[in-house]
């Protein structure tokens, strides 16, 4: 660990404990129209039971000792254009020294917990499979990283903080794991780092820009087959899906993110709403428990930007929603690793992957949802051992880091 970066315990103040009872003491819950269920969003009966436990039951502070077992840092990373930005991350060490150094990101509605389950499993060294030195920050504006000031810190700039943080910690080589907008900024760091620095990457969400007649003329075509293609039919009925049902909070965080981020800086029954939503639609069946959903929201709620800095990504990966989240990239020949989990919802057609870059390895699980390290982190980390270790198709990509004990 380098000398610069400060170790990080998370302590929330008293005062916010405080007065986040006594919003939700406060708060006032809307109607619901009978037999809603989840079709208008979070359902009425799952926010009031979520509610009063926040409020009467559960203890941050149990969570906040658990939180603090991990080793946590924070670190200044200047910005080409924005300054210094102070970033949080966890960077949990094998003790296998010539561990693969690995870069794990979280999107939205995520954060850098999402990596907790899979660390005994990245880490453990062993003769059958590799071990990884792993880091996972909160992407600025989120959690405990430092929000940007000004507009326009978009896929670049995201792309520059975590390559630098990677190469300040002494990794000048590493390889990446991540989906949602993590994957999102991995397309970006891979177009801008890739093989200097990037040196494989595997994705749990390999979604891309759609074909056109002049982008990829052979995946254009196959598109008009759809009618006939019974797998690709369904897989555009899927998309589809997702883009007339379930697609309203990226238009909203992409156009408007002030106006939504009033009633999220103030009431933390719309920071419970907003993303207890996706956390229950976009699993495989995953049994939440009280508490696991209580922590998630109160990461946000106790964020250091406040909770309505982070729907700005959005905003600012797409200039507005003027144009779409992979602006300026194209295809790469850093390795890549696509993880198909069966409930992903956000599911384009898997040949389009392929424009992402050198696809050397695919995984299908038939479980799994979008929260895939969470959910599922014995399989996430079996993907990466598999594509990392001998015999993987991406083995010894970071010179003389081959992980084995």
């Amino acid at each position: 660990m380098t000398t610069w970066a400060k170790p990080f315990t998370l302590d929330v103040p008293e005062a916010d404990l405080e007065l986040l009872h006594k919003k939700l003491e406060l708060a006032r819950l809307p109607d619901e129209l009978d037999g809603a269920g989840w079709d208008y969003g979070a359902s009425l009966a799952d926010i009031k039971r979520l509610s009063e436990y926040w409020k009467t039951s559960f203890d941050w502070r149990k969570a906040e000792r658990k939180i603090n077992e991990l080793p946590q840092f924070t670190t200044d990373i200047e910005v080409d254009g924005f300054g210094s930005l102070n970033i949080h991350f966890v960077h949990q060490k094998s003790e296998v020294e010539n561990a693969v150094p690995l870069l794990f990101v979280h999107g939205w509605p995520g954060h850098f917990l999402e990596v907790r389950k899979m660390l005994p499993f990245l880490t453990a060294g062993s003769p059958d499979h590799p071990a990884f030195h792993v880091v996972a920050p909160s992407l600025p504006g989120f959690g405990f990283s430092e929000a940007p000031g000004k507009p326009g810190f978009a896929g670049p700039q995201y792309a520059e903080v975590f390559n630098k943080l990677m190469i300040s910690l002494g990794y000048d080589e590493y390889v990446y794991q991540a989906g949602d907008l993590g994957h999102v900024v991995g397309v970006y760091i891979a177009n801008l780092y890739g093989h200097k620095h990037l040196k494989g990457w595997l994705s749990n969400m390999p979604i891309y820009r759609v074909p056109t007649f002049f982008s990829n003329p052979l995946l254009f075509l196959e598109m008009l087959t759809a009618p006939f293609n019974a797998t690709l039919k369904a897989q555009f009925a899927t998309a589809q899906r997702f883009r007339t049902r379930g697609m309203g909070y990226f238009i909203l965080q992409a156009t408007k993110p002030q106006t939504l981020g009033y009633g999220l800086a103030d009431s933390p029954l719309a920071v419970l709403g907003w993303i207890y939503e996706k956390l229950h639609k976009g699993v495989d069946n995953y049994p939440w428990t009280e508490d696991e959903v209580l922590e998630w929201i109160s990461i946000y709620w106790f964020s250091r930007a406040g909770p309505g800095a982070n729907a700005r990504i959005y905003y600012e990966l797409t200039s507005g929603n003027a144009h779409g989240l992979f602006e300026g990239t194209s295809w790469t020949s850093v390795p890549l690793g696509l993880a198909w989990f069966h409930h992903e919802p956000v599911n384009l057609p898997r040949s389009w992957a392929h424009m992402l870059g050198k696809v050397v390895f695919e995984s299908e699980h038939e479980s799994g949802g979008h929260f895939a390290a969470f959910e599922k982190p014995e399989a996430i980390a079996g993907d990466l051992r598999r594509m990392f270790g001998k015999g993987g198709p991406a083995y010894g990509v970071v010179p003389g880091k081959d992980g084995y004990a």
